[in-house]
């Protein structure tokens, strides 16, 4: 230990240095370096550090030690990387002790229940960090403390691990996924035993433990420990099994799909849906579809693609679009990494690919839902407990179905962790959740599990596109038909960026003081407001006391317009991003089908909420690159 106590304090000294320490210097910085030298027994990252301070470099010293990730609703999300500010051996052993402490202060049958951990495939070669090694660290720390851990042996899409919670009544679930993230990153997913993602106050007391938990415990880095250990289970086998058998209660019309004729590619984007979507096809007596062989295998270098966002549309469907034509498939489906999003493409027949937007997606698949639940449902009363969700800044089409068709429709904020929580709920009142979505390609087909899951969304868009196929129908001209009978619902979402925190909260503050003090725009160019609705202060106008019903935070910045002429838009701050986004909607009754006049009213909506409302160049916004 001699010569590691030699290195710290020499570390010290150089870091004293480095980090402009003395009179006015970073004292803090100082501290969180020598303190990384002390407890991190990762050469890679030990010998980045070392690197840094040897080469007074202050730049990546602030970057990796200047702030700690902060512990929110998603858990964590960031580079791979040293110090505290980025996802690593170390800062991984940190988190799972002020999270395994926390439970322990919650659960106090902890030791009894356990729980879960599951991985995808990403990887960081220069700092060692791998989604494995972090899952097996976490591992390490729980059963440390005499904790039960189910940890996968392999990688698994992330909607397995809030099933596992919920099928084998665990505390919590850990999934190490940045999901569609550049590859660079990595995150640390958590789920409450209720089977759903953690929300406040879970997130406030995790982070507070995790910051009173930072000395690794004794047997932190002693791996080796979890190795045969009674306190150690691998799930794989059995949560394969009885997800898909599950699965099987959502599938209606399985001589439909052993007969269809319909050619299905399917792409994993280099994550780890090949396996998981093969599965649900065979669950679903269909013919696997054909994976596209160059994206099929996990891979974290993600070469083929720019971002491994399927919601990014064409870009990453190129190798899809190629193997349909070779293989004269109709309808394209893809994963994002760590299979919890799904996107859907169908050639048209003027030979055009339609890459299904999340709101049409979500349109087609609510529709679809109710129809097969009506079918073995024909009594009336079991309406009355039959609910659907989506997220306030996605589509109000599933609000349209439920006016028309006698069930319940609620909104929540934006997120799985709102919809899954909310559906929890209503679960354990009697009720009957169908269906859920968000329009960042998320969906909730099948309430055993309480989050996205791209798995059953694939297989379920899969019967869909089937039985049309029956009636000589295409989902396009399907979706058109939801319009047709629901009233039109036309989207169309975009953001500005900004970086400065100044103007965001300037330019959202001269929208409450428009027309003087706590006055809201009554108009936006020619079009006239109706309602509005703020979730950072809590106003809506449209309630009687004029409070708002959903959560207000105010941390974020949202808006919502409602305008005379059907038009909804919302401008809402990103958690994650330097972007302003907004999400604009036109709603109208049916019969009114002149589809191409209602695009252009909302396009007119869009420019002037633009022009009056962010006004960019006033703002020095930089709009979305195309």
């Amino acid at each position: 230990m001699a010569t590691r106590t030699a290195v710290a304090a020499a570390a010290s000294a150089a870091v004293s240095v480095a980090a402009g320490d003395g009179p006015g210097g970073d004292s803090r910085l100082h501290q969180e370096a020598a303190r990384w030298l002390r407890w991190d027994k990762n050469p890679k990252t030990l010998e980045m550090v070392k690197q840094m301070i040897a080469d007074d470099n202050r730049e990546e010293l602030q970057k990796c030690f200047g702030s700690r990730m902060q512990f929110g609703t998603a858990g964590l999300r960031a580079a791979m990387g040293p110090g505290i500010a980025q996802m690593n051996d170390l800062t991984i052993i940190q988190t799972t002790q002020g999270f395994c402490r926390y439970l322990e202060k919650t659960f106090s049958d902890l030791k009894k229940r356990g729980v879960v951990i599951g991985f995808d495939a990403r990887a960081h070669s220069s700092s060692g960090g791998s989604s494995k090694r972090f899952a097996q660290l976490a591992a390490t720390a729980f059963i440390s403390q005499g904790i039960p851990v189910y940890l996968f042996s392999n990688i698994t899409p992330t909607p397995f691990v809030p099933y596992t919670v919920s099928h084998l009544n665990l505390c919590a679930g850990i999934m190490v996924t940045a999901s569609h993230n550049p590859k660079q990153d990595n995150g640390y997913k958590v789920y409450w035993d209720n089977g759903a993602q953690i929300i406040s106050p879970h997130d406030k007391g995790v982070s507070q433990a995790i910051e009173e938990n930072q000395e690794p415990w004794a047997k932190a880095w002693d791996d080796s420990i979890i190795n045969n250990n009674p306190l150690l289970h691998d799930p794989y086998d059995t949560i394969n099994n009885d997800y898909f058998e599950d699965l099987k209660k959502y599938c209606f019309h399985s001589d439909v799909n052993k007969s269809s004729t319909l050619k299905f590619v399917h792409t994993s984007v280099h994550g780890v849906g090949h396996d998981f979507v093969q599965s649900a096809f065979k669950a679903f007596d269909f013919v696997p579809p054909d994976a596209v062989p160059e994206q099929k295998a996990p891979d974290p270098e993600f070469p083929t693609v720019k971002y491994p966002n399927p919601e990014e549309g064409k870009g990453v469907l190129t190798l899809s679009f190629a193997l349909a034509e070779k293989t004269q498939a109709k309808i394209i489906l893809a994963n994002d990494p760590d299979a919890d999003r799904l996107a859907v493409a169908e050639k048209q027949e003027n030979g055009e690919w339609k890459v299904f937007s999340g709101n049409e997606l979500g349109a087609l698949l609510g529709w679809w839902r109710f129809i097969s639940w009506k079918e073995k449902n024909q009594n009336r009363n079991a309406l009355k407990d039959l609910y659907m969700l989506s997220s306030t800044v996605s589509s109000k089409i599933l609000r349209a179905i439920a006016l028309k068709e006698g069930f319940h429709f609620e909104e929540t904020l934006t997120g799985f962790k709102w919809m899954g929580n909310r559906a929890k709920q209503l679960i354990d009142q009697g009720k009957n959740v169908l269906f859920a979505f968000e329009e960042a390609i998320g969906y909730m087909c099948c309430p055993f599990v309480l989050d996205k899951d791209g798995v059953s969304a694939a297989v379920i868009s899969a019967e869909l596109a089937c039985f049309l196929a029956t009636k000589n129908l295409s989902l396009a001209q399907q979706l058109k038909a939801i319009y047709v009978e629901y009233g039109y619902h036309i989207t169309k979402t975009s953001y500005f960026i900004c970086h400065d925190q100044n103007i965001i909260k300037n330019l959202f503050e001269n929208l409450r003081n428009y027309d003087g003090k706590s006055t809201y725009p009554k108009t936006c160019g020619k079009f006239e407001v109706s309602g509005v609705r703020d979730l950072t202060t809590g106003y809506d106008s449209s309630q009687p006391d004029k409070k708002a019903i959903l959560p207000t935070s105010k941390s974020s910045q949202m808006i919502t317009f409602t305008f005379e002429n059907g038009g909804v838009a919302t401008m809402r701050t990103s958690g994650t991003e330097p972007k302003i986004k907004y999400y604009a909607e036109l709603c109208v009754p049916p019969g009114n089908s002149d589809h191409e006049q209602l695009k252009k009213e909302l396009d007119d909506l869009v420019s002037a909420i633009e022009e009056y409302f962010f006004q960019p160049e006033k703002n020095k916004l930089l709009p979305k690159s195309e």
